[in-house]
């Protein structure tokens, strides 16, 4: 009826308070818990009832403010009492709570302590006899400094503690003849359990990795347990620690990212992880001619890591090489299926019969075939390049469209600040997703940003929501070491960057669509002049005479006004 309250119970169902019952109101009931007024819902208070909405009381055992429902209305301390006192009436102050030893409630022992003489046991009496003073829950202080001395003698005693052996010190491994899995519940009760000398070895670099980097501290347990599983899996004793094998920790319950980190600093780690470029590469050649898959694999690797012998070679990225391979890997297989066991048997006939009519696959079937062929002829591993004298394919051409500047608009007027600096970014000066991500807090300077020998003064819109994100990223990682501009909660205890599509996952509007549409509107305002659009958003010709369709496309009178 009133739509504020809750009904008044719910068995049978009742879909009215007692303000507004039939015949009301009528005063509710106490609680049938603790026979507050408040009442709730189902008998409860708003105190007792796990439904109601959560706010800040005091504890029931101590009084002190600060303690939720969701603990049971208890500090900190008070949780342990329960568990150790039985229930009486305190000597001191005469409420029925936990009494002690000396029969004192917990607050009565507080007061004592907030008193207490260095050297001299609390004096109950004389600190409870003129009134108490409450406190804020969980913030009691050790005024005698026994835990300060009890850590500071573990410290001693830790440091005192022989390290351990140096067992990883060779890369020597034993092959083993067949794996068994291990029990998963033996692996962790030796992790539980047993002393791991890994630990031990790694634990002086762990702690300075994690106190330089600013970890939580579960964050560092995290990696401590996963070095104790590593030493109980771990099937050859003194060899480094596999890649794969801190992977297949995880089923264990372990961390992958921040073990790495410290194993690597510790200079026990052995990084055997396969890209996905090279599983890829690996399905698509599977069960091709020997001497075919030695051909491929040369080029795979010269396209992957690039080559310091003459004829030099960049490495490419691994997005290309896996385009080429989506191009190619069809022809392969036909090639192989007519019986042909080498590349040097392909001829110029065959190169053109084996491209695709059109489309986005005959692009990178042909690119990926002339790089093959041109490494391959390189190598003197064919005779003859046969796609010389063939025209190059070309990619279709398509007409870049502007975005509605509607969304544009609330993009940049996101609550989020990460979002709303990554959206100015791009649509003020036209950068790229890698380059966004890539930025660095040093690459900021006077208003100004350095992307590599580019200079480019940020617009006004760009340096109010700069700086409030850099207020924001101030508060959130005080302590991060990462030298990169845009940072998040895995990044941040880091030193390595974002993706970057991470500030674009919850926008309609991708980094390359605005960066479009920003290079519409230069062409736009300079009447489509290719070289300031080549030397802004550095670009080659052909990609900006693409833009310049737009400029051709356009309603006259709608350029006129322009």
């Amino acid at each position: 009826m009133c739509q504020v309250n809750r009904v008044a119970w719910t068995k049978p169902r009742m879909d009215f308070c007692y303000g507004c019952l039939p015949g009301g109101p009528i005063t509710p009931p106490p609680c049938r818990a603790c026979d507050s007024l408040d009442y709730f819902s189902q008998g409860l208070c708003t105190r007792c009832h796990p439904g109601a909405p959560l706010h800040v009381g005091s504890c029931r055992g101590c009084l002190a403010w600060g303690v939720y429902r969701s603990n049971s209305w208890q500090c900190w301390s008070c949780r342990w009492w329960f568990t150790h006192y039985p229930v009486d009436a305190c000597e001191f102050c005469g409420r029925e709570s936990r009494i002690n030893g000396q029969g004192a409630c917990r607050l009565c022992w507080e007061n004592a302590r907030l008193h207490q003489q260095p050297g001299r046991a609390p004096n109950l009496e004389t600190s409870n006899q003129h009134g108490q003073q409450l406190f804020i829950a969980n913030l009691q202080y050790d005024k005698t400094g026994a835990a300060r001395r009890r850590a500071a003698r573990a410290r001693e005693l830790h440091q005192k503690r022989p390290p351990a052996l140096p067992r990883t010190i060779t890369d020597a491994r034993q092959l083993l003849l067949f794996r068994m899995p291990p029990g998963h519940g033996a692996i962790k009760d030796r992790a539980l359990t047993g002393d791991s000398r890994l630990l031990r070895y790694c634990e002086p670099v762990l702690r300075e990795h994690a106190e330089r980097h600013a970890w939580t501290r579960r964050q560092t347990n995290s990696v401590v347990h996963t070095l104790k599983l590593l030493d109980a899996l771990q099937d050859w004793p003194g060899a480094k620690i596999l890649a794969s094998d801190v992977a297949a920790s995880i089923r264990y319950g372990g961390t992958q990212t921040s073990t790495l980190e410290v194993l690597a600093a510790a200079d026990l780690l052995v990084d055997d992880r396969i890209t996905a470029v090279e599983r890829y590469f690996a399905k698509k050649t599977s069960g091709l001619p020997p001497e075919m898959t030695g051909q491929l694999q040369l080029w795979f690797d010269v396209m992957l890591k690039g080559s310091v012998t003459a004829p030099r070679r960049r490495p490419r990225h691994e997005q290309t090489i896996h385009l080429h391979i989506q191009g190619m890997a069809p022809i392969w297989r036909r090639w192989a299926d007519q019986g042909h066991t080498s590349l040097a048997e392909i001829s110029k006939q065959d190169f053109i019969a084996a491209l695709p009519p059109e489309g986005a696959n005959r692009l990178f079937a042909d690119q990926g075939l002339r790089s093959l062929f041109a490494i391959l002829k390189s190598r003197k591993k064919v005779f003859t390049n046969p796609t010389r004298g063939v025209p190059i394919a070309r990619s279709n051409t398509t007409v870049p469209t502007p975005l509605d500047t509607a969304k544009i608009r609330d993009a940049l007027n996101s609550p989020d600040v990460t979002v709303a600096m990554a959206v100015a970014l791009v649509a003020f000066h036209g950068l790229t997703g890698p380059q966004l991500a890539a930025i660095q807090l040093t690459d900021i300077s006077d208003g100004k940003l350095t992307l590599g020998e580019k200079i480019i003064p940020l617009a006004g819109p760009v340096l109010t929501r700069l700086t409030a994100y850099l207020d924001h990223r101030a508060r959130t990682w005080p302590s991060t070491l990462n030298p990169h501009l845009i940072v998040n909660r895995k990044t941040a205890p880091r030193t390595t960057s974002t993706s970057k599509l991470y500030a674009w996952r919850s926008l309609g509007v991708k980094p390359q669509a605005l960066r479009e549409d920003r290079i519409l509107q230069e062409i736009f305002a300079t009447g489509g002049d290719v070289r300031r659009i080549c030397d802004f958003f550095g670009i080659g010709i052909d990609a900006a005479m693409r833009y310049t369709l737009a400029l051709a496309k356009a309603d006259p009178e709608t350029e006129s006004e322009r």
